[in-house]
């Protein structure tokens, strides 16, 4: 994802120079065509992540469209009320491009997992929130985002995600995308656990569940149509999402359902629980060692449809 999404701003960049890239001393390599080629619209901040939000917002007000990138944690927590503030309460034309979603910077330990983001970034008003699936959905996701008037946060993972869609794929903000058909149950998802939730859907068909997958890209605004359909066709649904329980995706799609008062629904949100995950392994192994690996998916789905 974070090589699609390089890819396409330094191509929205060569076409418009109004677009900006504003980094946090990361992303040396990957940036360096761009800072070569385009160096009036490319600033690092440096490790000052607070302050790059701040210049962002100051050159949106000059009609500048930037694009404010690095890790996760530092640019949604280290930044929270600059985004607040100088973003969001004055509706300010900002993307907000956040790398490294969920526990894929696994050996970095707890300061570098991004578990939170999407609780604290969707309370805020006027901002949008875009969790792309696979590389072709960040490219053009990025694509998307660039005409939007207003703040964006785009939440990716790093590279080497497996892709999903094909390249005709059409991305359309606000609407969920069903992936596979199924009766018996639903799981709706969101990210790059997106593959996960493929596979454990297939092999679920082995033990004769039905699964649909939904994936919800853009969480907020939300999807509603896709979900309550789910819920009224299947009455099982599951959430799947690499972040925690807590105020993440799960809870929103949770909002929907209870606001229509389907009460009867068999639903569950699988999520990081409770704790920092200071567990030791590569991504794989964290994903199964904190409870949303595929055999996990498997098996609360079973769970939930048998109860």
């Amino acid at each position: 994802m974070r090589n699609a999404y390089v890819d396409t701003i330094y191509n929205l960049a060569k076409n418009n120079r109004q677009i900006m890239s504003l980094n946090a001393d990361i992303g040396a390599i990957v940036f360096d065509k761009f800072r070569e080629d385009f160096p009036d619209q490319f600033i690092n901040t440096g490790v000052a992540e607070s302050n790059m939000i701040s210049v962002a917002a100051g050159l949106a007000h000059c009609g500048k469209i930037p694009f404010t990138y690095t890790i996760i944690p530092f640019i949604t927590m280290r930044t929270y009320e600059q985004i607040k503030n100088d973003v969001c309460l004055q509706n300010t034309n900002v993307k907000i491009v956040g790398v490294g979603a969920g526990l894929v910077y696994s050996t970095l330990g707890p300061t570098h997992h991004a578990l939170e983001d999407i609780a604290i970034m969707k309370v805020l008003p006027n901002m949008k929130i875009i969790s792309p699936a696979d590389p072709i959905e960040a490219k053009k996701a990025t694509l998307e985002i660039a005409e939007i008037k207003g703040p964006v946060y785009l939440r990716l993972g790093t590279a080497g995600e497996p892709t999903i869609y094909e390249n005709d794929y059409e991305f359309i903000m606000d609407r969920g995308i069903e992936l596979k058909t199924g009766e018996d149950a639903t799981i709706i998802t969101t990210g790059s656990i997106t593959h996960d939730v493929l596979i454990a859907a297939k092999e679920l068909e082995q033990d004769n569940i039905s699964v649909r997958v939904i994936n919800i890209n853009t969480i907020k605004p939300i999807d509603k149509k896709i979900i309550l359909k789910a819920a009224r066709e299947t009455g099982t649904i599951l959430t799947v999402e690499e972040h925690y329980i807590e105020g993440g995706f799960g809870s929103s799609v949770a909002s929907v359902i209870l606001e229509e008062n389907m009460s009867q629904i068999k639903f569950k949100r699988l999520g990081i629980q409770d704790y920092f995950c200071s567990f030791y392994g590569n991504h794989e192994e964290l994903k199964s060692h904190y409870g949303i690996g595929k055999y996990d998916i498997i098996r609360e789905v079973k769970n939930l449809y048998k109860s």
